[in-house]
């Protein structure tokens, strides 16, 4: 941390809020490490047992499901982790926001379940799949057993921690015992999912026994209202997926699975870096709904901490890659250097999109840039992936990245701008 931020810090730990602040990075910082220790221990086990042909096919199938997440999410882990941040000393504002949510995310699994059914039945390449992709699928019932936005939201975030732990844990160990050949390789989503479904019913018995959040009856009225007021969030959320997800599955038509596997190989490390991007936003978002005037303290530690992310993995790949995975993997390391590039843009999207515009209530336009800033990199998909192969999947990612972070946070510095012109003017 540079002089400006520790300064800042040390304003904001004098106080309550700043406490909790410390108290609930040093929790999830925890979850950081052990989020690059088990990885580091599972990913050279599977690179040797299921080979760059499996990692391609997870690689694949998470890709598809991770947008049926997405629409069970509904934007409500950004919108109810806000509302149950402001009412949190109201008991039964509380419940009724955990309820409606709780409801509204099992009828979008529901649909969302439907709809991978339907892409089965008349996609062939889904059809050939059609056993991992409903095993990757189990992900979406975890997650939403799994109510770490609602931890978030009021700021205890050492269940995230103690729940995420255990997850991990059992997760790694039925790795190692499990998985023994390369076609065990649909054990890992399996797996995965177990994990969050076990730990999930513990945050439920938390939530709803120790804390005595009552769940109420389901109501259809307030389902749809808490599924409208989110819309825009959702549309926000889902369209990354037209050049993320949709560059792994258009990769996975045009180059097969190795070729994913080789972009999932390098995105692995990238991703483990951008983990830290999240312990940051977990961290921040709550006490950022309440006191949105702490947005410069929480930009700059989210962008010295993206560069750093960013230029340690520029400079590493080339050891990282060989280090972790067996040689036909090589072709990760561009990948890897491509995407630690756009770290530093993905976290200007994040600290100025997320905890800003939706914090002050400008999804509307945040969904607008995220819709063209996406609608550009999946036009870009179909040339680059075709050219280039994983390679151009990645350029696809980095420069769509780059795109939304320049463009999110020139149009949040000008609502800014304007407001506090708009402040001078009435003083």
């Amino acid at each position: 941390m540079n002089n400006p931020i520790k300064a800042l810090w040390a304003r904001v730990q004098g106080t309550r809020d700043g406490r909790a602040l410390a108290s609930n990075f040093g929790y999830l910082l925890l979850l950081q490490v052990a989020s690059y220790i088990f990885p580091l221990l599972t990913i050279p086990y599977l690179a040797r047992v299921i080979g760059v042909d499996g990692f391609g096919k997870i690689a694949f199938a998470a890709a598809v499901v991770m947008g049926f997440r997405t629409l069970a999410d509904w934007g409500f882990n950004f919108t109810a982790t806000r509302d149950v941040a402001r009412h949190r000393d109201n008991p039964e504002k509380v419940a009724e926001i955990f309820s409606n949510v709780l409801w509204a995310r099992l009828l979008l699994m529901l649909l969302s379940l439907l709809l991978l059914l339907g892409a089965i039945a008349v996609v062939p390449y889904f059809q050939a799949q059609k056993n991992l992709l409903l095993i990757t699928f189990l992900l979406v019932p975890g997650h939403i057993l799994f109510p770490a936005w609602f931890f978030q939201a009021m700021e205890r975030m050492k269940y995230i921690t103690l729940f995420d732990l255990l997850s991990k844990a059992l997760f790694t160990a039925l790795i190692f015992i499990f998985i023994k050949e390369k076609s065990d390789y649909m054990l890992q989503p399996l797996f995965l999912s177990l994990g969050y479904m076990f730990t999930g019913m513990g945050a439920m018995y938390v939530v709803l026994v120790q804390w005595q959040v009552r769940l109420k009856a389901p109501r259809w009225s307030a389902i749809y209202r808490t599924i409208h007021s989110s819309t825009d969030v959702f549309i926000n959320n889902l369209m990354p997926n037209l050049y993320t997800n949709f560059s792994v599955m258009l990769l996975g038509f045009m180059g097969g699975s190795v070729a994913n596997g080789l972009l999932d190989a390098g995105s692995k490390f990238a991703n483990i870096a951008q983990q830290l991007m999240t312990v940051l936003s977990r961290v921040f978002f709550p006490f950022l709904s309440r006191k949105s005037e702490k947005h410069s303290l929480y930009l700059k530690i989210n962008l010295v901490s993206a560069g750093v992310c960013a230029l340690g993995l520029l400079l590493t790949a080339p050891v990282l890659v060989p280090v972790f995975f067996t040689p036909e993997f090589a072709g990760a390391v561009p990948v890897l250097q491509i995407l630690a590039v756009s770290i530093v843009f993905l976290a200007l999207s994040n600290a100025y999109g997320t905890h800003y515009m939706i914090i002050k209530g400008h999804e509307k336009q945040l969904k607008n840039i995220t819709i063209g800033c996406s609608l550009v990199g999946f036009i870009a998909a179909f040339p680059l992936i075709y050219t280039y192969g994983h390679i151009g999947a990645a350029l696809t990612i980095a420069c769509t990245r780059v795109l939304l972070g320049v463009t999110v946070s020139y149009t949040a510095r000008r609502i800014i701008r304007q407001g506090y012109e708009y402040e001078c003017s009435n003083t």
